[in-house]
């Protein structure tokens, strides 16, 4: 038996030094410095360089890349447990070196970049002295990749991409963007001419690329490998995100059950009403199965591969945005208005798990892909019933039986009496 749900020792150390690190250090910056990582203020940018030095030290920078593309290679099922504590704080993941989107853009760069291409954008990106963002969904065709339209052209020793991407999330602020095209994913400066980024949206970027123009070494991976690519960074990137979900999650949890013991309601402390016990308990469930299924999935995935666990970890992202929805929500109603007000997490945790639908394919697709795949695993019965039709059971297992009813007939005789019994049931 290899089944197994505790942590080594060395490992809870880490654990342990990673929540003080995050309660003690992380947490009071993102409070006083919000998205300190980006400060252009040098005394800010040398505090986080101190933290983050801090991080380096305990040899948790960039947890999330391999050991075979340059990182510290903690593995699926250890990452997931750092990320449900770095989860819980917004501040977090960039102070580890493990953000997304650059997350993503750094695994492609040191799965596919030529030595070049690593020296140039995958170093700067390791270093946090630049940052990037992933161009891929467009206006007309979402995430469907066989709907796009972006394009590029080869001109001399110039690649021109034309074309239009909508929710490039962080574009505004990205030194470099990774743009996926129909014939391949290309790095483009953000500062390019023919970038045009859009007012509208704020965050997720409505960026036209209008005749932009980079050099033929700006092409990651091979010509028309860009689904390839693609499918490397959603793959980890999926999981990634459920991880912190689950930190969300019992944050939301957290709060609800700090609140329930606080507040008091006709006549007693809110705790013991049934529809706040009902919340908690089905909060506590919900959590539980979703943690085990995470740990699960990222398990198989160090076993085998993203490839081979693609439907767990589709399983595991449709499941997340759920679990976080009825959760943040059950935790909303049992702090009352005051959930629905910016003074907590909890109303923004709410607002945005929806959008955890949607990110990195729509649960839809990802639903559909599930069913898909486990569909492959089973054929279509025989005749008009099916294989478990119970009349037909008993006539097998009748016929496996008769050879020993032959040779005991006290037992023959109660097996019709059976018969007799079931069919008069009829």
């Amino acid at each position: 038996m290899a089944w197994d749900f505790s942590t080594e020792p060395e490992f809870q150390e880490k654990l342990d030094w990673v929540k003080w690190f995050c309660e003690e250090k992380v947490e009071p910056l993102d409070h006083v410095f919000p998205h300190a990582v980006r400060s252009p203020i040098p005394a800010v940018k040398a505090y986080v360089r101190e933290l983050q030095q801090e991080v380096k030290d305990q040899g948790l920078w960039a947890i999330f890349l391999g050991r075979e593309l340059g990182g510290p290679g903690y593995g699926q099922v250890k990452l997931a447990l750092l990320n449900e504590i770095i989860g819980r704080y917004p501040g977090a993941p960039q102070m580890f070196g493990a953000s997304a989107p650059d997350t993503g853009n750094i695994e492609m760069l040191a799965a596919y970049g030529t030595e070049e291409q690593k020296r140039r954008w995958l170093q700067p990106l390791l270093d946090q002295e630049i940052f990037s963002a992933f161009s891929m969904t467009e206006p007309q065709g979402g995430s469907d990749p066989s709907l796009f339209k972006t394009h590029a052209v080869r001109d001399g020793d110039e690649w021109v991409i034309n074309g239009e991407k909508w929710f490039t999330s962080a574009g505004r602020v990205a030194d470099i963007l990774f743009v996926m095209c129909t014939n391949g994913m290309f790095v483009v400066p953000r500062d390019t001419p023919g970038v045009e980024i859009m007012p509208e949206p704020r965050n997720h970027n409505h960026i036209i690329y209008r005749d932009v123009r980079v050099p033929l070494d700006h092409l990651i991976g091979p010509p028309d490998g860009a689904r390839v690519l693609a499918q490397r960074r959603l793959g980890g990137g999926r999981i990634h995100h459920a991880m912190r979900t689950v930190a969300q999650c019992n944050l939301a949890f957290d709060m609800m059950c700090e609140r329930a013991l606080s507040r008091q309601s006709h006549g007693k402390v809110i705790a013991e009403h049934q529809m706040v016990q009902e919340k908690i308990a089905e909060s506590y469930a919900m959590i539980r199965m979703l943690r085990l299924f995470v740990l699960e999935t990222a398990w198989k995935i160090d076993r085998t591969s993203t490839k081979d666990a693609r439907t767990e970890i589709a399983a595991v992202k449709f499941t997340m945005a759920k679990v976080l929805r009825e959760v943040s929500y059950n935790a909303l109603h049992i702090l009352g208005a005051l959930g629905t007000t910016d003074l907590t997490p909890i109303h923004a945790m709410y607002a945005n798990a929806p959008a955890m639908g949607i990110a990195d394919g729509v649960d839809e697709v990802h639903k559909a892909t599930v069913a898909r795949r486990v569909l492959r695993d089973y054929t279509p019965h025989e005749g008009y019933f099916p294989t478990e039709f119970l009349p037909r059971k008993r006539e097998e297992a009748r016929r496996k039986l008769q050879p020993i009813l032959d040779a005991r007939p006290e037992l023959a005789a109660a097996a019709d009496q059976y018969a007799k019994h079931f069919s008069r049931r009829r």
